[in-house]
């Protein structure tokens, strides 16, 4: 057993602990020592469950071979946003200190699997702004430069897997939370459709907004976990329809000859696409035209979502807040935000959300001309780290609006959204582009995308060594 191992993915390792080539209790252990060696310097965790992990892989071992799950023996790590049995579900904030009584739906549904939860990870307060950075926690770091930041808010779950501490780790997206730092650590992060996937025990995750769903090295690694934990449960505020196929079938499929239009043109004022950000698009429709799709420029004439975000937002952050043991424990910028949605009451929010919808209606009018649209994931380059420090909520939010002019969008409209890595700059950060599809319709996405991986393959790419 080789450090390679760390590097295999979900199905790699499933796969090796299925043909015996290792046992559940010996892999948990290789990655626990991975994130000993590595995790201090990206403060990836914020929880390392080692004596748990290592008793609940013994128990997956002593598991009949005919009981095990698709995920059995794998280990995976939950974003700081989800509940864990016996431990404090903090939201990245200091503020919580109460843990929590049962798991949540979606990590139930990964135990049920068979995988094995190693620790949970960092996320910015509450996840308000994209970059992994807190006063309870610290800054996580980009795996493939300690000076640049993985993103956020799940920027905890991409560093680990893209340093190899895990296979899969558990976000969130609220405004691209799971594409963005997907984007900044060279992963693969598909948000799917709303409703798809549990949030259970809270019947929305930011109202409308926030879905739940894994990072991964690759595309069948997605599918595999989303299989594992994708469904409603009894008072889920969302409900998606149900797929073509199951994620894994789509995953390993040839998609048809699609009709894809790509656009650089954000969907947010004043922001400029980088331009390795528009070659990464560009390079990707072309490879997508020799694979013989339809491809073709378009104007998505997108529909302004702001009417329908900021107030969600806003309603969003004070759910969470107010639900803290300790509000006077909150960053000074989070109750300054509070404080700045105080208007966001709850007849402000059910208007947002109908105000969303009606977005929706005019931005799923692209999807009359094409099967899927090609932007950029990120309007830039994975950013410094810092970029929240001294900030308040105003310069906060102008600095994350280049990390969400693609994102946000799709997530007021419910569509499924996936970043897919598009190579690298020179200086040897992660390039991404993103793929947008009808509702529920994930699958075309999962299948697009394992095809774009094939041909330019990227889960092999690694940014530490063996």
């Amino acid at each position: 057993m080789t450090d390679d191992l760390a590097y295999a993915g979900v199905a790699g390792q499933a796969a090796a602990i299925r043909a015996g080539d290792v046992s559940a209790r010996e892999l948990t252990g290789l990655l626990l020592a991975r994130i000993e060696q590595h995790g201090g310097s990206l403060n990836a965790f914020t929880v390392v469950m080692a004596e748990e992990a290592l008793a609940e892989a013994e128990r997956r071992d002593s598991t009949a071979p005919q009981d095990r799950g698709p995920l059995h023996g794998v280990p995976v790590a939950i974003k700081e946003e989800n509940d864990v049995e016996g431990r404090v579900t903090t939201f990245g904030t200091a503020a919580n200190t109460r843990p929590a009584p049962a798991d949540s739906e979606v990590v139930r549904r990964l135990r049920a699997a068979g995988a094995v939860v190693i620790g949970k990870t960092n996320m910015p307060e509450f996840g308000l702004f994209p970059f992994t950075e807190s006063t309870a926690h610290g800054s996580t770091r980009n795996p493939w430069s300690a000076e640049h930041s993985p993103g956020g808010s799940s920027g905890g779950s991409a560093a680990a897997v893209a340093a190899g501490l895990v296979p899969a780790a558990l976000g969130g997206d609220g405004g691209g939370s799971i594409r963005i730092p997907a984007a900044c650590c060279g992963l693969f992060g598909l948000k799917p459709t709303r409703g798809r996937v549990s949030t259970s025990p809270h019947p929305h995750l930011w109202w409308g907004l926030g879905v739940l769903g894994p990072l991964t090295r690759s595309v069948m690694d997605c599918a595999l976990v989303h299989d594992a934990i994708r469904g409603p449960a009894e008072g889920d505020m969302f409900r998606a329809g149900e797929p073509a196929t199951s994620f894994t079938a789509a995953a390993a499929a040839e998609p048809p000859r699609l009709r894809i239009g790509w656009s650089t043109k954000p969907a947010a004022l004043g922001v400029r696409p980088a331009p390795e950000v528009v070659k990464a698009v560009t390079d990707t429709a072309a490879l997508l035209a020799q694979l013989g799709h339809h491809v073709e420029e378009i104007d998505p004439h997108y529909p302004d979502p702001t009417a329908a975000f900021v107030p969600q937002w806003f309603a969003g952050l004070r759910t969470e807040a107010f639900a803290m043991d300790d509000y006077g424990r909150l960053e000074r910028r989070t109750r300054e935000t509070v404080r700045l949605g105080a208007w966001a009451r709850p007849g402000v929010t059910r208007w947002a959300m109908a105000q969303g919808e009606r977005t929706a209606a005019r931005a799923n009018r692209v999807f009359e001309h094409v099967d899927v649209l090609l932007t950029p994931t990120i309007a830039g380059l994975p950013p410094r780290t810092g970029r929240l420090s001294g900030t308040g909520t105003v310069r906060a939010a102008l600095r994350a609006m280049p990390m969400i002019a693609y994102c946000a969008l799709w997530n007021v409209t419910g569509n499924p959204a996936a970043s897919v890595p598009a190579g690298f700059t020179d200086d040897r950060l992660p390039l991404a582009v993103q793929l947008v599809g009808r509702r529920d319709d994930e699958t075309t996405l999962l299948s697009l995308a394992a095809q774009l991986e094939t041909a330019r393959p990227w889960a092999g790419h690694t940014p530490l060594a063996p």
